[in-house]
């Protein structure tokens, strides 16, 4: 349960009945205080007199749309954010919801424990916004982040040196790090904290929609609307936009980005005119872009404009001593989750995994924990509770140790399976693109069907 003191205001808006009673319902077991509105006049009615931290919002709904409340939310309650929620999920009704200003995004149906983790990370924002404001002296628990190894002091440290600067910021380290979590502190605790952080999925969407949607010059379904006929990057005017997956950036799209950092400024097609814009970039990738720069693949100018401020994540293999805390973390978050007390791990079963090679790094380490919270009955992990193959590893010698493609194989199989054979899913939830993964399984001699 959340602590009953927080008291975070809830505003969900629905016009079925029955749905609005089942997130009220859900939403007030967690302490939370709810208000309900079954359409948006009703709504902005209640914005008018109360204040609220976050705003549910359907996204389908007569006369006026979610979209249209989430602009009446960005353009009035600043320190509020917007959750939407739709029975329409797709690529375009996402990006959509993103432009007009939408934190987070969940499909219907949703399980109540996927609710409250999209609710908890819109909060989590909204702290981290507020944070920023009072200016308060940069420290792990500042950024969201958990880490008290030499290697994430370093990362801190330069999170706190990019937060005072304006120049592109490039984050580079293996899957599961945490790259966005480092680039929204830095976005949150610099002068643009109040203003948009919109995160890109280079690798994630098709070319020709990612080409219309960050530069504008495409013809989408929904270029109609005022929202949608905007560029992400005219969106995130005055704050940051975050292009996770660099090294995925087509090189026709590459060389756009590149003029668009050196000129500032960006071709508005509807009027024919070019319009001055002050965005912030910050990329990440967990390619090696200097081999690429080398094989042709990726420009060589471009890579120096994105790597004037470099922030390498170590893998967790090499910051075993967050492993303790992350754990912990992991657990309080998941035991609240599940409406539980958070389980905890005996030293023995720390010692395992301190072991462990942990190729998924710390998003492996928070699907375990997960996995583990959901599954067990009793509050003390120990080394049986711990996965076979994690325990196989450390009780057969060196014959134990296995390569890093033998164990990233055995982690992506492992996801597969959790999700009970879901690819999207799984794709999803091991931070890459559907493509990606259909490419990892065929090197492993594996059908995609």
């Amino acid at each position: 349960m959340l602590e009953k003191e927080k008291k975070d205001r809830i505003l969900v808006v629905d016009d079925e009945l029955a749905i609005l009673r089942i997130l009220q319902k859900i939403l007030t077991k967690e302490g939370f205080t709810v208000f309900s509105a079954t359409g948006v006049s009703e709504a902005l009615k209640i914005l008018e007199t109360s204040e609220v931290e976050l705003v549910i919002t359907d996204y389908k709904m007569p006369r006026f749309s979610g979209l249209d409340l989430i602009r009446h939310v960005r353009e009035n309650c600043r320190n509020t954010e917007v959750l939407m929620i739709t029975g329409y999920p797709s690529i375009e009704g996402a990006i959509r919801a993103v432009k007009t200003g939408a934190d987070e995004y969940l499909s219907k149906p949703f399980t109540a424990q996927e609710l409250m983790v999209a609710v908890r990370n819109a909060l989590d924002k909204l702290k981290a916004r507020m944070t920023s404001k009072r200016k308060e002296k940069p420290s792990s628990e500042t950024y969201n982040m958990v880490g008290r190894s030499e290697g994430m002091m370093k990362v801190f440290k330069s999170i706190s040196r990019a937060s005072a600067a304006s120049a592109t910021v490039l984050i580079t380290g293996e899957s599961g790090t945490g790259k966005e979590l480092v680039a929204r502190a830095i976005h949150y605790s610099s002068s643009r904290g109040s203003s948009s952080f919109i995160p890109v999925n280079c690798g994630g969407i098709p070319e020709a929609l990612l080409d219309s949607e960050l530069f504008g010059t495409g013809k989408g379904d929904y270029s109609q609307e005022k929202s949608g006929s905007m560029s992400l990057f005219q969106v995130a005017d005055g704050g940051t936009l975050f292009l996770d997956g660099i090294g995925s950036l087509p090189q026709k799209m590459q060389t756009k980005l590149l003029r668009l950092l050196e000129d500032k400024e960006i071709f508005i097609s509807s009027t024919g005119t070019l319009r001055k814009l002050n965005v912030r970039i910050i990329a990440a990738t967990n390619k090696d872009l200097k081999t690429m720069v080398q094989n042709g693949t990726f420009r060589e100018d471009l890579f120096y404009r994105l790597n004037v401020i470099s922030i390498l994540l170590p893998p967790l293999r090499e910051r075993i001593d967050d492993i303790p805390p992350l754990a912990d973390h992991f657990a309080e978050k998941f035991g609240r989750d599940l409406g539980k007390g958070a389980i905890t791990f005996t030293e023995y079963a720390i010692q395992i995994m301190r072991q462990y090679f942990w190729p998924g790094n710390v998003r492996e380490l928070e699907n375990l924990v997960q996995q583990i919270s959901i599954m067990t009955e009793q509050p003390t992990v120990d080394v049986t509770d711990l996965p076979q193959y994690m325990r196989y590893n450390l009780s057969n010698g060196d014959r134990g140790f296995k390569t890093l493609a033998e164990m990233e194989k055995e982690y992506i199989q492992s996801v597969i399976a959790q999700v009970g054979g879901n690819k999207s899913r799984a794709a999803e939830l091991l931070g890459i693109d559907r493509k990606t993964l259909r490419e990892k399984l065929k090197k492993f001699g594996e059908d995609d069907e």
